[in-house]
């Protein structure tokens, strides 16, 4: 089955079912659902997440459990501005300057901006632990996204500017309907995920999957780098190599 078709199969699932949760529809959108808390806080309790310090988040309905917990534990959770648009392409929520009555919603779409400092390439730190939204995965870890593949440039980004690397633990929260056995191989951008967490379980993938080897200069647009300050930086750094 290919990508798209499994997209719309687990959208399609989830709304009968009735395990989609708000925003509705499902579809186009990495989907929310019932008990994603659970699945963050069967995330809270590995030792990946522990150990992390400073947390990557996508900004998607289903990982704001995950991101609340984190503010709230301490974490530095880092989410970046939309289609990396801004120079500073970055929002850090640092929980020490955020008052403990906007903890919930600091990290939240609508209040992120009110809350965050952006921060450009230079100012952000190594990060620990990368929480990705999913709207299908495999025990392999094998991930497909909504189609527009920023979660994987975002990495490749990171990537780009030291930030991560192979050795850095990325993970999904999912509802079980998400997790499937028929994904495609995936292609050599997409980033796999070490962890596949629902609210019943908790999948050390042990991906046979390579990470991406960086960004795939080939792949993008002229338009599309002239649109993100930070892809203008790491070709400039690449062609002065």
């Amino acid at each position: 089955m290919d990508k798209a078709t499994l997209r719309d199969t687990v959208w399609d699932e989830l709304e009968s079912s009735g395990e989609a949760r708000f925003p509705f529809p499902p579809h186009g959108r990495i989907p929310n659902f019932a008990d994603a808390r659970a699945a963050a806080d069967a995330l809270a309790e590995t030792s990946e997440w522990a150990d992390a310090d400073t947390i990557k988040a996508n900004p998607d309905a289903p990982q704001l459990p995950a991101r609340r917990r984190a503010l709230r534990e301490g974490k530095t959770v880092y989410m970046a501005v939309p289609r990396l648009r801004d120079e500073r392409c970055f929002y850090e929520l640092d929980p020490a300057r955020i008052d403990d009555d906007a903890l919930d919603s600091a990290p939240t779409v609508s209040h992120v901006e009110s809350h965050a400092e952006q921060v450009g390439p230079d100012e952000l730190p190594r990060i620990d632990l990368v929480i990705s939204g999913s709207v299908v995965v495999s025990e392999q870890g094998a991930r497909i996204g909504k189609g527009e593949g920023f979660s994987d440039l975002e990495y490749a980004v990171l990537q780009g500017l030291d930030a991560v690397d192979d050795g850095t633990t990325v993970a999904t929260t999912v509802h079980e309907l998400q997790v499937r056995d028929d994904l495609p191989e995936p292609d050599s951008h997409d980033v796999p995920m070490d962890f596949v967490v629902t609210p019943e379980r908790t999948v050390r993938t042990a991906t046979p999957y390579p990470r991406p080897p960086g960004l795939d200069w080939s792949a993008l647009s002229a338009e599309r780098i002239a649109e993100m300050p930070v892809l203008e930086r790491l070709r400039d750094e690449r062609d002065a190599e």
